[in-house]
């Protein structure tokens, strides 16, 4: 059964708890492996008129070769494109540490709200899942940094996560950035975008 893009987009930022891959089975890392090749396929292949009629109005239905090579210029890149983001993060889903992609994106949301109420839940919000001791999804910052989160979480503004989302933006452009460009996902997002290139030109 077919799923829809939207679907699949939804899925790839549906993230869970990070999880240490030693404590995974070769087995269990092989269905991962599974997992990921299915979703790309998913996220580049032809789905109904409709969906397709429907996506077109707002962008390109799926990223071009053009494109996929486009994202191994830098991480920028890859981020600001709403495919490339979806395929990193479905990587670092299946590095099981898909946390500093979340923190990121809650940043970047954060930082367009305007209204002290909002500011502050949001904040709250991003403390209580990233920051502190043991949270859900806790990110590894510097003591420095996460206790001047704490401090404004009092009076936040649109800048109280910029420190820490520097340094997290800069852990994945120095860490797993480079395995993605490197990993066999990036390779067959490649290959797949060429073939369809060359299906739709013939």
């Amino acid at each position: 059964m077919r799923e829809n893009l939207a679907g699949v987009l939804s899925q790839s930022m549906a993230f869970t708890d990070c999880m240490n891959p030693t404590d995974l089975s070769t087995e269990k890392k092989g269905i991962k492996r599974k997992n990921w090749r299915n979703r790309i396929r998913l996220l580049l292949k032809k789905n109904s008129s409709q969906s397709i009629l429907h996506l077109k109005r707002n962008r390109p239905y799926r990223p071009t070769a053009d494109d996929v090579n486009q994202w191994a210029q830098s991480l920028d890149t890859l981020l600001s494109h709403t495919y490339g983001k979806a395929a990193f993060c479905i990587f670092l889903k299946s590095e099981f540490c898909e946390e500093n992609i979340e923190f990121w994106t809650a940043c970047e949301d954060f930082r367009t709200h305007t209204s002290h109420k909002e500011l502050a839940s949001k904040a709250n919000s991003i403390y209580e899942e990233f920051i502190k001791s043991e949270a859900p999804k806790e990110i590894n910052l510097d003591f420095h940094t996460k206790n001047a989160i704490v401090q404004s979480l009092h009076e936040p503004t649109a800048t109280s996560f910029l420190a820490a989302q520097r340094k997290v933006y800069s852990l994945m452009e120095n860490n797993s950035y480079p395995r993605f460009i490197h990993s066999d996902l990036y390779k067959e997002l490649c290959e797949v975008a060429r073939r369809e290139g060359k299906h739709i030109k013939s």
